[in-house]
């Protein structure tokens, strides 16, 4: 490990670029154990203090954990833990609902072409099952607000692709905060779920049958109609 002596001010930023850099270029991979303290305060001519306000920071981002008795490791899996950061800010926004249903569809249509040329035989059934859940659970909020969130999480995961994933758990997160009272009063609506149902059937079929393009326009209609009941929703209780 080629670390080197760091002599600038805020050294825990320069000791945090460090090891973001060895990481990007592979001599840190998951799993890794770092060196000790003591032995970072020699290799970069730190002080101790500047080791653990770096590694603070870098364990509040999800890159390292630490393990008592054993030492300060690159963590196995994220998650979605570098996105919690995300979440938090747009939790504290106001007035963001709108603006997140545009993002969600900006992300969930490349994830439904994706998904369209890349789920798995599972993950199709995984889709089937939800549905399921929510065509037997009409009228029971709690089940269907799950099966749905789990519906749309099943297709990012089937896009293949990471980090489309991760951004998808983080916006879901912060939707569901900032509408869950609007949220809960659109799906306990027999008529309104029912609706959802059968779009989330038709973003199914295309999934199924691999055509990328009728995945992408039933995954923009399905928003589409969720933006229109939020806007209705939000119009209806501004007038209040």
């Amino acid at each position: 490990m080629d670390f080197r002596p760091i002599e600038e001010r805020r050294l825990y930023m320069r000791i945090v670029g460090q090891i973001k850099e060895m990481i990007y270029r592979g001599e840190l991979k998951r799993g890794d154990r770092l060196p000790s303290e003591r032995e970072l305060k020699q290799k970069l001519n730190v002080s101790r203090a500047s080791i653990r306000e770096a590694f603070s920071a870098l364990e509040m981002v999800g890159i390292i954990e630490s393990r008592p008795g054993e030492g300060t490791f690159i963590r196995q899996s994220n998650g979605n833990n570098l996105l919690h950061p995300l979440s938090l800010v747009l939790m504290l926004e106001d007035n963001i609902v709108e603006e997140l249903v545009e993002l969600r569809r900006v992300l969930e249509v490349d994830c439904a072409r994706l998904a369209s040329q890349r789920a798995t035989e599972y993950d199709i059934k995984l889709m089937e099952d939800y549905i399921k859940i929510m065509d037997e659970k009409v009228g029971y909020e709690d089940s269907c607000i799950e099966a749905d969130r789990n519906f749309h999480y099943t297709i990012a995961k089937a896009s293949g692709n990471r980090v489309l994933y991760d951004v998808m758990m983080a916006i879901s997160e912060a939707m569901d905060f900032h509408i869950k009272n609007t949220r809960t009063a659109l799906v306990s609506d027999v008529c309104t779920m029912k609706n959802f149902n059968m779009q989330h059937k038709k973003i199914l079929d295309a999934i199924r049958e691999h055509d990328q393009d009728k995945a992408m326009d039933a995954m923009k209609e399905h928003l589409n109609y969720v933006e229109g009941l939020i806007k209705s929703r939000v119009s209806g209780c501004k007038g209040e």
